[in-house]
């Protein structure tokens, strides 16, 4: 039973991304005016926009444009980029590794940052009302406002970490992605931190908690066995949607802290009218959300048994 359950969400990862491709290829064809005109820049000559036209295979059916682009995806092939002259897929390499470093580095703030918070102010309540007061203001704080306050405090007033670049190396770059990631995190964390504290608080209400305090069983037991078990399962679906949230997130981030990752390269590629480029890095952005939430569905399945009931 588990398994067809896993191959459903896998068969509608598979039309997710099949479907999102045909969007992402179509839209930028649907857009006012000549692809190649636009590509060829106001003082082309008629020769240009037709050599432009060619090398794009404009004049061919929609479809057969698409599947050629396809079946070049489905081989490694992400396309050549117009304005550099390069395959597109030696553009993104050396930013894969800056944007993967900071969605990571911001999930790693946001999961641990939020559960610690989410317990203390359940378990604790003298700390409980100003966690809350911080997490709801760290909620209304969007991403470009958070990294001008940290840009200001922490890098230009303080001067304790760089504001610039994505850095080299483990070290170097922990050490630069820091306000990025926190940046990106903020108000993730602080939705994280809230949905824990409610989780949490509804647990230690229920029955079995009540019967580990009557045996006598120590504190961090009934919180790591009995509290935090249960209630882990809104914690983990919320934390993985979460980190697929970080995917569209990083746009902001990467251009507002100069990281060159595949966010700032989609920005400048739409703004340079790089077709090949943008179509590439959003399928991968795309791609990559809808798998992650697909991870999360399946992840779910194996955490709580009435998913499994309910799909049976």
């Amino acid at each position: 039973m588990i398994l067809r359950l896993v191959a459903g969400r896998l068969a509608m990862l598979a039309v997710t991304v099949a479907v999102a491709s045909i969007a992402i290829y179509g839209a930028l064809y649907l857009a006012p005016g000549n692809p190649a005109t636009l590509l060829a820049g106001g003082h082309a000559t008629h020769a240009e926009i037709r050599l432009i036209t060619r090398q794009l295979k404009l004049t061919e059916p929609f479809f057969t444009r698409y599947w050629d682009w396809l079946f070049g995806l489905l081989h490694g092939n992400l396309g050549e980029s117009f304005l550099y002259r390069e395959p597109v897929a030696s553009l993104l390499a050396p930013r894969v590794l800056n944007t993967v470093f900071l969605v990571t580095y911001a999930s790693v703030v946001i999961v641990v940052g939020g559960l610690a918070l989410g317990l203390a102010s359940a378990l604790f309540k003298r700390l409980g009302m100003g966690i809350t007061i911080l997490t709801g203001v760290g909620l209304a704080t969007p991403s470009f406002v958070a990294a001008i306050i940290l840009i200001t405090l922490f890098a230009v007033d303080w001067k304790l970490f760089p504001v610039f670049g994505g850095g080299a190396g483990f070290v170097d770059r922990l050490d630069h992605l820091t306000l990025p990631a926190v940046a990106l995190a903020l108000s993730w964390l602080a939705y994280t931190s809230q949905l824990t504290r409610t989780a949490v608080e509804d647990e230690v209400k229920k029955e079995h908690v009540e019967t580990a305090r009557g045996r006598g069983i120590a504190r961090r037991h009934i919180v790591t066995r009995h509290l935090l078990r249960n209630a882990m399962i809104p914690i983990s679906t919320v934390s993985g949607i979460t980190v697929a949230g970080l995917i569209a997130g990083d746009v902001v981030v990467e251009q507002a802290f100069g990281v060159n990752g595949l966010g700032s390269f989609l920005v400048s590629s739409a703004l340079d009218k790089d077709f090949a480029s943008v179509q590439a890095v959003a399928l991968i952005l795309v791609a990559t959300f809808v798998v992650v939430n697909a991870l999360v569905d399946i992840w779910s399945l194996f955490l709580d048994p009435r998913l499994r009931a309910k799909g049976a």
